[in-house]
């Protein structure tokens, strides 16, 4: 694994350890969105603990695989938790899931690079016509024209 990919494993291993530590630490805001959850604080626990062993099984290179996919299922339960039962916006932990679990499992590039890279050109496009549409004063056709 080249520099860069050591750098972002590290990374991705302090922000787990981050999330864990503030689990753990009994942060408050935590404390509350256990609440929230209705299963105990001592499922905070739990859930800071793997995260906190999961980031430094990141960092050992014979643990790297089974970290990421403990982690992956971690980041799985937390998604779903934000969609079913907190009712937020679940786009802080799919995002990075989306980001980190490559990083994690040390894969060099997904399994279709070409297909990455007209996913990046699609996103690039419908970024540019978006700041068009909120630039040029919006759309008045579809179902985007609500009166």
């Amino acid at each position: 694994m080249n520099i860069v990919g050591w750098v972002l494993q590290i990374a991705a291993a302090g922000m787990f350890v981050l999330a864990g530590g503030n689990k753990l630490a009994g942060n408050e805001q935590m404390v509350q969105m256990f609440d929230a959850i209705g299963i105990g604080q001592w499922f905070r626990y739990l859930t800071g603990g793997i995260e906190v062993v999961g980031a430094v099984g990141l960092l050992v290179p014979a643990l790297v695989r089974y970290a990421a996919v403990v982690l992956a299922a971690t980041m799985i339960g937390a998604v779903l938790t934000h969609v079913v039962i907190v009712h937020n916006s679940p786009a802080i932990p799919a995002v990075l899931g989306n980001f980190m679990l490559p990083i994690m499992i040390g894969a060099r590039d997904l399994a279709f690079p070409r297909l990455n890279l007209l996913s990046l050109y699609v996103y690039v496009v419908a970024l540019g016509l978006g700041l068009m549409a909120i630039l040029g004063g919006g759309v008045d056709t579809g179902w985007t024209f609500y009166t």
